[in-house]
């Protein structure tokens, strides 16, 4: 004991305590280090596994999804890829298709062609239909919308007329027919619509149809 605390009592009083409060600190953070390994030691293991596999049930169950999402998408991107390739080819032959038909609406009526004319129409008129059939075959078909409602999706309206064999917002003329591939449009049909004056009657009801032409 050094001398200072042989002659101040109560100093060696005050340091007895400090040493017993680290004391006591010290056993309870013993105590509650104990409480928390007590705690960890005395969990149900099953109940531990049961949440690791609960876990590890959702990880798998996520992936599984994420690799069937992953796999549509590579089967629908190989069948467009199939369907649609030939789409630029597709929008080159309109244009043979276009002036074959304008070539036979340029000789008219045949019947009174000579021999040589009326030759050259009728193959000209074999080539339209067979490219027509080769249109159809490969699954591209024809749109010839006279008479049926405007749709945007498929026609592109030109300009108005009056015409009182239809409704207003009809087709009245087609000036160049369209065409679609497997449902998807390749080319939309240019039209003429239906813009009759008020209060002149129309010859047709408004009744839905078919505006695709399949008869190649």
């Amino acid at each position: 004991m050094s001398e200072t605390a042989k002659n101040n009592p109560e100093d060696l009083s005050g340091a007895a305590r400090t040493d017993e409060a680290v004391v006591e600190d010290v056993a309870a953070e013993a105590t509650d280090a104990e409480a928390e390994g007590g705690e960890t030691a005395n969990a149900d293991p099953v109940a531990v596994l049961e949440a690791e596999v609960a876990e590890l049930k959702d990880r798998l169950l996520r992936a599984a999804a994420e690799v069937e999402n992953t796999r549509r998408r590579a089967k629908k991107d190989v069948e467009d890829a199939s369907n649609y390739a030939v789409t630029k080819f597709a929008r080159d032959l309109l244009d043979v298709g276009d002036n074959l038909r304008r070539a036979l609406e340029a000789a008219g009526n045949d019947a009174n062609a000579d021999p040589a004319m009326k030759t050259l129409i009728d193959g000209v008129e074999m080539t339209e239909k067979s490219l027509l059939k080769a249109f159809e075959q490969n699954g591209i078909e024809k749109l010839e919308p006279l008479g049926e409602k405007l749709d945007p999706n498929q026609h592109q309206a030109v300009f108005e007329m009056p015409n009182p064999a239809y409704p207003d917002g009809h087709v009245a003329q087609v000036m160049q027919a369209g065409y679609v591939l497997k449902g998807r449009l390749l080319r939309p049909a240019m039209v003429g619509v239906t813009k009759n004056p008020a209060g002149q009657e129309t010859a047709k009801s408004d009744e839905p149809g078919s505006n695709i032409d399949t008869s190649a």
